[in-house]
């Protein structure tokens, strides 16, 4: 029998969810409690310039098309796909700069002028990093995390050690260069832990990265978001936005709507994509599944320092993604993982879009997305915005070889406060929980609640973890998940 499914929240893993339940002729509603569909995956356009306010980076480019083929299309029926190459540029002390490149045979060939001998140990890195993103992909993800025995597999068994090794300690026992060792370990960053944290076995990562590639769909990040609500409108999905759910309604330890701005709407299934501490508070306290203690317990990815910022030039000698490591690597993660507090001086990251896509600047100008990581849960003090925009500025201009201060048009921030008004993320967390060992596929908060009958949720803090293709095929497993129910 078709069912009526209130959906709480639009981003990605929500929007997945809500295309296969309308798919089998169920009633399904989203709500959004802000202007525009798409949770972190947001846009801001001013004066003529155009932002991917969330998520900029398109890797692992078969997942989504997996997605669009369950419907009967293919990624290019929605938006150009471009190989970026290089995929992004490192930016070192000295202003020393390594490119990417899209090829492995180039970046074998960088890695070796770097550090000699240091190409065959990559090469041997990629290749089990490509079978771990098959295990990863094929054998683990699509899985719903109702048990430890999912990761029981052959193929896991046999490579039980890399769930307790890390990835900082296999590339630094083989790479002395720290250029290197930071090339080799960015990539985790996408999981919300620090390398040393993050299991060998994640080394997937790094396979999306030097062999799948870095990708960019024409127009930007949001043609995503559209795709995706073309497919749920095609199957009968409902938006609602700037309707903020207020409570989920329970009778006899069921789920049966929701009240959203005073408006009740009963519902067969209740589903969250909004973020798991929040989507508990909409409980009664004996509903909920989590404690207070147990969020606090729980190692999460950073929270973000972000500024959008229009320059009346064109800025020399950027990609359209580029790494400031430029300063100590370890300093910056105590700051966020050890000791808890603004980095006196970060690393950042500065996405420049328009020198890829001209939708993004008017022309002989520039728009650039910067990104200091932060410690999630610390105060936001405004007074540090200005210091932290100078220093970047600062250091920016080293690269570019120009004045680009005076050039600013204008500037938008987004930080910790924002990421906990606009998106009811837990201590202002950007990227969810982190994919540490003990945070890995049934250790992290359930799908399905364990105390409600009929409630259901997905996304970043649920399996299989952060990042728009992992939130994608969360979508899809809770789906499964409901459609059996």
């Amino acid at each position: 029998m078709n069912k009526t499914i209130n959906i709480i929240g639009s981003g990605l893993s929500s929007l997945a969810a809500s295309c296969y339940l309308a798919k089998e002729g169920n009633k399904v509603t989203v709500f959004e409690k802000n202007d525009q569909i798409g949770g972190r995956l947001r846009v801001l356009k001013k004066d003529g310039f155009q932002f991917d306010m969330g998520p900029s980076w398109y890797w692992m480019p078969d997942v989504f098309e997996k997605f669009y083929k369950d419907f009967g299309y293919t990624t290019s029926d929605f938006y150009k796909l471009d190989r970026l190459d290089p995929g992004y540029q490192v930016v070192f002390e000295e202003g020393e700069c390594i490119q990417i490149s899209a090829r492995l045979e180039q970046i074998c060939e960088v890695f070796e002028k770097e550090e000699k001998g240091s190409s065959v140990f990559l090469r041997k890195f990629i290749k089990r990093a490509e079978k771990n993103y098959d295990i990863a992909i094929n054998d683990l993800v699509y899985n719903p995390g109702k048990s430890v025995f999912e990761l029981v597999r052959l193929k896991t068994v046999v490579n039980v050690n890399q769930f307790f090794s890390s990835i900082a300690k296999d590339v630094r026992k083989s790479i002395k260069s720290k250029k290197l060792q930071q090339i080799l370990e960015f990539p985790v960053l996408f999981l919300g832990a620090k390398a040393s944290n993050t299991p060998s076995f994640y080394s997937f990562m790094n396979f999306a990265d030097f062999g799948l590639g870095t990708w960019h769909p024409e127009g930007g990040m949001y043609e995503i978001v559209k795709a995706f609500m073309k497919i749920a409108e095609e199957n009968g999905v409902v938006f609602k936005t700037s309707a903020g759910v207020e409570r989920i309604i329970v009778e006899n330890r069921t789920a049966v709507g929701l009240q959203v701005d005073g408006e009740i709407y009963p519902a067969d299934i209740v589903l969250s994509g909004a973020d798991y501490h929040h989507s508990e508070q909409l409980l009664d306290e004996k509903f909920r599944q989590y404690s207070q203690k147990y969020w606090a317990s729980k190692t999460f990815a950073p929270s973000s320092l972000l500024f959008y910022v229009g320059f009346d030039k064109k800025v020399n000698n950027v990609f359209h993604h580029n790494l400031f490591f430029d300063t100590d690597f370890e300093k910056h993660a105590e700051s966020i993982y050890d000791s808890p507090s603004w980095p006196k001086n970060p690393l950042f990251y500065a996405n420049f879009p328009s020198v890829t896509d001209s939708n993004f600047a008017p022309e002989g100008k520039d728009g650039g997305f910067f990104l200091i990581p932060v410690a999630p849960g610390i105060d936001d003090d405004t007074k540090n915005y200005d210091y932290y925009f100078d220093l970047l500025i600062e250091r920016l201009e080293r690269i570019a070889k120009q004045d680009l201060k005076d050039s600013v048009l204008f500037r938008e921030v987004f930080s910790i406060r924002d990421f906990e008004q606009t998106y009811n993320s837990y201590k202002g967390n950007a990227y969810g929980m982190a994919n540490t060992l003990l945070q890995t596929a049934v250790l992290r908060p359930n799908l399905e609640s364990k105390k409600v009958n009929n409630l259901f949720f997905t996304g970043q803090l649920t399996v299989p973890g952060p990042g728009l293709p992992p939130a994608i095929i969360s979508g899809k497993v809770v789906s499964d998940l409901i459609l059996a129910s």
